[in-house]
């Protein structure tokens, strides 16, 4: 039997309804079987699935036995993300390479640590010979993050022990991914936006004596240049995004795939195939371009009603993308607020100061302010409302020109901190497989001859 075109789309969509009218589950069994919808009861507190020493989030406090919520708290090893930002920021330095070095080896580097921990980065931070023409321009991908698991698979290749699952081989593959991955996202770009956007192909390499924010301006303006604000900023968003608890997403995935045993590449192709989804991280690019349609719809940018109606279209699934999401608002953990948003602000707005774009960032703090409300008014919900990092991050990548291909690859470029880190303490600590249980709620029929179907 030969199945023609026109006849492969009929039967395509013929299957997608038949898979989906088996797929779809009766709501009201998930509360029958007490089963936690992304594990996650209706508050936001997550089932307990592991313990971790890298990161802890507080967003609850317990009062006479029951859980209120509280602002939001992060600390990296133990110390508030708060109190680690004030310190670099206070001491003028940049302050991700500390921070990577905390969340792997848990404390803090004394000077002589650091300096020796940013010259082993620094030396890692080139790839193997003929990779960028080999590898990253060899059918470079329309999608950077896709670009960026394709490089990983391939450094597989290019490692003599991509298999040994030592601990002291993984720190030696850590570091040296953590170093490679701005190097993989910035050329990854350069190589799409030349064959696919007819630009200019530029390839800098990274400078040893620069930071990982600094290198990562300095490898994508085709000048190389950069002021030490731009940055010091984009170094601030590489540390607010490096680690988030062992129960987000893609660091979750990472436990997942590394209690099974497999490769360190392996491991972290699949954290970055989990926060290429629009609902991880990809929600920065997409609070760009809700603020986009947003400013070509209100006449005014400061008429706390027009932007209250937009906001409820929004909800209404009639405005922006119809999903009925107002992104960058709301966490599934925080509830009264995001403190990495929070340290981010002030940041921001200076950085909206130099590039002028300040009545931009009026717009964003409306926003932050009114959309909680018209959130709580219209639809029904268990926890707080509040403003998350990447409500900012989006509007920082564009100020300091970043393309919004980029802007999910710099998550995985801060993130593979955190993630090497908590693939390091699932291997020390020898777990099972993590193999949670899901009940079946199909009946028990037996087996039907074809001919009687």
């Amino acid at each position: 039997m030969v199945i023609t075109e026109k006849q492969e789309k009929k039967l395509v969509c013929e299957y997608a309804r038949k898979a989906l009218k088996s797929a779809v589950i009766d709501n009201d069994l998930y509360a029958k079987y007490e089963v936690k919808r992304g594990l996650r009861d209706k508050s936001g507190k997550g089932v307990l699935a592991g313990l971790t020493e890298i990161s802890e989030i507080v967003s609850y406090i317990i009062e006479d036995n029951d859980l209120v919520p509280c602002e939001g708290k992060l600390y990296y090893r133990g110390v508030n993300i708060e109190s680690l930002v004030k310190g670099f920021t206070g001491e003028n330095r940049f302050g991700y390479e500390e921070i990577t070095f905390l969340l792997l080896f848990g404390h803090l580097p004394k000077k002589k640590e650091f300096l020796t921990f940013r010259s082993l980065l620094s030396r890692y931070a080139v790839l193997p010979e003929a990779f960028v023409r080999d590898t990253i321009m060899n059918a470079p991908s329309t999608d950077m993050m896709n670009s960026l698991a394709k490089s990983v698979l391939t450094l597989y290749y290019y490692d003599n022990n991509a298999e040994d699952i030592s601990v002291s081989n993984i720190i030696r593959q850590s570091i040296q991914l953590i170093a490679q991955f701005p190097l993989l996202a910035v050329y990854g770009y350069q190589s799409y936006a030349h064959y696919h956007n007819n630009q200019s192909l530029v390839i800098h390499p990274a400078q040893p004596e620069l930071s990982t924010a600094e290198n990562i301006l300095y490898m994508l303006r085709p000048d190389s240049s950069y002021t030490d604000f731009e940055a010091k900023v984009l170094d601030l968003a590489l540390v607010l995004h490096a680690e988030h608890g062992g129960g987000n997403n893609s660091t979750f995935t990472m436990h997942v795939v590394t209690s099974s045993g497999t490769d360190t590449y392996s491991s972290v192709v699949a954290s970055l195939a989990s926060l290429k989804g629009p609902k991880h991280g990809g929600a920065n690019i997409k609070v760009v371009q809700m603020f986009q349609d947003m400013k070509k719809k209100l006449k005014d940018w400061d008429d706390d009603d027009a932007i209250a109606a937009y906001i409820a279209r929004i909800l209404k699934k009639e405005a922006f993308d119809k999903s009925g999401l107002v992104y960058g608002m709301g966490h599934a953990v925080y509830s009264l607020s995001d403190p990495r948003a929070l340290i981010f602000r002030d940041f921001v707005e200076q950085l909206a100061e130099e590039k002028g774009r300040l009545d931009e960032y009026r717009l964003y703090s409306k926003v932050e302010s009114i959309a909680p409300r018209i959130i709580g008014t219209m639809r029904k919900i268990y926890k707080g409302v509040s403003a998350n990092v990447d409500f900012y991050s989006g509007f920082v990548y564009s100020m300091l020109d970043l393309p919004g291909e980029l802007f999910t690859p710099l998550f995985a470029v801060a993130r593979i901190s955190g993630w090497c880190a908590h693939r390091l303490e699932e291997i020390a600590n020898a777990g099972k497989i993590i193999r949670p249980s899901y009940k079946s709620v199909t009946g028990h029929i037996g087996y039907i001859p074809m001919d009687k179907r």
